[in-house]
C-alpha cells in the first residue's frame, strides 16, 4: 500500500488496515504504510486521540484491532466492497457468510464495530444467511463492475474480453455510457467502435476489462434505462406485431418497455412491435394487458397464445 505524505491520509489508511486485518502487528502496519514502526504507532495514537477505540493485544495472536464503543468509528470501504453492498441491496444477493467476498468483507467490518448488544444479535444472522435462489438473476463480479462504472464516469473507452451466450470468446472496444440494472441483470450500455452502433453487454459475461487511451462522451439526451429497454426488445428470433384496442396512453402505463415499441393508431388503438426468442414469455406479457388485442403475423406467438388461452379456459370451467 502506498501513501502520500499527509498524516491525515496515513491515519485513514491505518484505520482501513485495522478494519480489514484485525490483529495486524506494528511491523506489518508499518510495512503496509511504508513508514517506520514508530510512525505506525503514532498513527494508531492519532486514531485513539480522535476517540476511535483501538485495542492492543499481546502474545502470538496479538496486535492491533478495533474495539467496540458507544459510537461506531468511521468505516473505510474499498470500491469493490462499497459497490458490492449496493449490488446486494439492488438484487437481493447477500454473501453474508463468505468473508472472502467483497459483500461479506464489508458486512464483517460493520458487524465488528457495532455495540456488543447489537452485534450479538446480528452476527448469528450474518453467519447463517444464504443467498436466496433466483434463476433469473445473473450477478457480475464487483471488481469488474467497479472498473466499468469508473470508466463510464470518467468517459474513458475500454476493451472488453467477453464470452457470448453461445460460449465463444470475443474482444470488443467500446465507449461506455452507463451501467444499468434491469430484470436481475447488469448491463453495460455502450457504443461499439467496430460497428458504430449501440450495444448492451451483460457484465456477468465480461471476463476482463482494459482501459484505453482517449475520451468519449454519451449522447447529451441519453436515457440509459429507456435505451436499454428498447435495445432488449429488438433483434430476437421472432418478429412480433400486436394491435391493441385501447388508447396509447392507457396501454403505455401497463406495458414493459422491454416488450417492444408502442405507437398510437388513431385515438382508440395502438400498435406494439418487437421481437422475442421466447413466445411463451411474450404471450404471458400480452395476457396482462388491460384491453383486447390481436396478434398480427408470428405464427409461433399465435399458437402459444392459443395454448395458454385453452389452459386458462379449462381452469375456469373446472372452478366452483
Amino acid at each position: 500500500m502506498t501513501s502520500d505524505g499527509s498524516p491525515t491520509a496515513r491515519a485513514l489508511m491505518t484505520l482501513e488496515l485495522l478494519q480489514a486485518k484485525p490483529g495486524i502487528t506494528a511491523d506489518q502496519l508499518a510495512a503496509q504504510l511504508g513508514v517506520s514502526e514508530r510512525a505506525a504507532r503514532r498513527y494508531v495514537a492519532i486514531l485513539r486521540e480522535a476517540g476511535i477505540p483501538v485495542e492492543s493485544l499481546r502474545g502470538p495472536y496479538g496486535g492491533y484491532r478495533l474495539g467496540r464503543g458507544v459510537r461506531p468509528p468511521p468505516l473505510m470501504f474499498s470500491a469493490a466492497e462499497a459497490l458490492g453492498l449496493v449490488m446486494a441491496v439492488l438484487d437481493g444477493h447477500h454473501d453474508a457468510s463468505d468473508t472472502a467476498d467483497p459483500i461479506g468483507s464489508a458486512l464483517r467490518k460493520i458487524v465488528r464495530v457495532l455495540p456488543e448488544p447489537v452485534a450479538a444479535q446480528v452476527e448469528p444472522v450474518r453467519r447463517t444467511t444464504a443467498p436466496a435462489p433466483d434463476r433469473a438473476a445473473a450477478r457480475p463480479d464487483p471488481e469488474t463492475t467497479t472498473v466499468l462504472v469508473h470508466a463510464c464516469s470518467s468517459q474513458q473507452p475500454v476493451r472488453l474480453d467477453y464470452r457470448t451466450e453461445a460460449g465463444s470468446e470475443r474482444v470488443f472496444e467500446v465507449d461506455p455510457w452507463a451501467v444499468v440494472v434491469r430484470h436481475g441483470r447488469w448491463y453495460l450500455l455502450c457504443r461499439s467502435h467496430r460497428a458504430d452502433v449501440v450495444r448492451a453487454y451483460r457484465i456477468d459475461r465480461v471476463r476482463g476489462v482494459e482501459r484505453l487511451d482517449g475520451t468519449c462522451a454519451p449522447p447529451t439526451d441519453l436515457d440509459p434505462v429507456a435505451l436499454l429497454e428498447e435495445h432488449l426488445a429488438v433483434g430476437w428470433e421472432y418478429e412480433v406485431e400486436v394491435v391493441i384496442d385501447a388508447p396509447f396512453e392507457a396501454v403505455r402505463r401497463s406495458l414493459p418497455r422491454a416488450i417492444g415499441r408502442l405507437d398510437p393508431v388513431g385515438e382508440q388503438s395502438c400498435r406494439l412491435t418487437g421481437s422475442t426468442s421466447n413466445p411463451w414469455w411474450y404471450a404471458a406479457q400480452l395476457a396482462a394487458l388491460p384491453a383486447a388485442y390481436r396478434i398480427v403475423g408470428c405464427p409461433e406467438l399465435k399458437e402459444t397464445a392459443r395454448v395458454i388461452a385453452r389452459r386458462m379456459l379449462s381452469a375456469s370451467e373446472g372452478a366452483d
